[in-house]
């Protein structure tokens, strides 16, 4: 792993956090292992608990996809794939955001006509030690227990996924949130069955179904517009990087620059910069200049895999300028 880590350029603390990264997800895979055969077995005929036993499941797209990309992207660039396996965790990105957004749709409509269909699920009881016990004490139970470790895993994972702008570790700490708020709904709808409340458990359903249908949307929405190229966002898509503003800063500093614009695309965890740069007049910069300034971008942030810098006479219309600038 720290060849890998050393071959994508990471600094020591990000070689830390990837091995770390990489901890969590088969941790995560070791727990939904041990978690998803015994939430079935507790199911019964509930929908909430049929609807979290399925979420489970869908749980393992993102630790599995972080690990199959973190693997391909390590490969060395070639004349075929000259940017790199960087994409890779684009790709993967897309895979667990499609994956919950088609589970999503299925629960939340079969939730949605159980209710409508005003279906009342039977849950019986079991004979243990020679007393009868009602099923559903096992299955809150159950769920109980399974709430602890993804609200950890959950935090931890979101440091990390922002420390190594990492769009699937955070997918992935986005799913543990829904996994403990899936338990909590089970919950929640199995009690309301127990005091009578026979639309709860299916209540409890689209709730967990509408939560995975989101994740869904907003995973597939934000790894299509990275693989479309759209401009470079912090690990959770909600600004413009600052790392952006960074190369503009740095390059508008020197004393041969006299304005600045930049196209960044985010290529799973690195960025690829063109820096488009307008010379001041009579200060055309030599080639050990041009050199110098992209050695000096590039050791702004270990994300900085790969930067052009072009001397023009007017930038690119696509081209952008500072945030906050025109």
């Amino acid at each position: 792993m720290t060849r890998t880590a050393l071959r994508q350029g990471l600094d020591e603390a990000g070689r830390k956090a990837l091995r770390r990264a990489v901890r969590m997800e088969w941790a995560t895979i070791a727990f939904l292992a041990v978690t998803i055969p015994v939430v079935g077995i507790v199911t019964g005929s509930s929908q909430a608990m049929r609807a979290a036993w399925i979420e489970d499941m869908l749980s393992l797209a993102p630790p599995i996809a972080f690990l199959v990309a973190v693997r391909v992207m390590s490969r060395v660039a070639n004349p075929r794939y000259p940017y790199g396996y960087f994409r890779s965790v684009g790709v993967a990105h897309l895979v667990a955001g499609v994956a919950l957004l088609t589970m999503g749709a299925f629960l939340l409509i079969e939730s949605a006509s159980t209710l409508v269909r005003g279906e009342r699920p039977p849950i019986g009881s079991v004979e243990v030690f020679g007393q009868s016990v009602w099923l559903g004490w096992f299955m809150m139970a159950v769920m109980a227990a399974t709430i602890p470790l993804p609200i950890w895993f959950g935090r931890v994972k979101m440091r990390l996924a922002r420390q190594l702008h990492n769009k699937v570790l955070y997918a992935d700490a986005d799913m543990n949130k829904a996994d403990w708020m899936t338990a909590v709904g089970s919950i929640v709808g199995v009690g309301g069955i127990g005091v009578g409340l026979w639309w709860a458990d299916a209540a409890a359903a689209i709730f967990i179904s509408g939560s995975i249908l989101w994740d869904g949307v907003k995973n597939t929405k934000g790894s299509i517009t990275d693989l479309m190229d759209t401009r470079a966002t912090t690990f959770d898509d909600a600004e413009p990087h600052p790392d952006i503003d960074r190369i503009h800063d740095h390059l508008s500093s020197l004393r041969w620059v006299d304005e600045v614009r930049t196209r960044t695309r985010d290529q799973g965890q690195f960025f690829h910069v063109e820096a488009f740069v307008r010379p001041r007049k009579g200060r055309m910069p030599r080639l050990t200049q041009l050199e110098k300034a992209r050695a000096e971008c590039r050791d702004l942030d270990w994300k900085m895999h790969d930067v052009v810098i072009v001397p023009v006479e007017e930038f690119p219309e696509t081209a952008s300028a500072r945030s906050g600038e025109s």
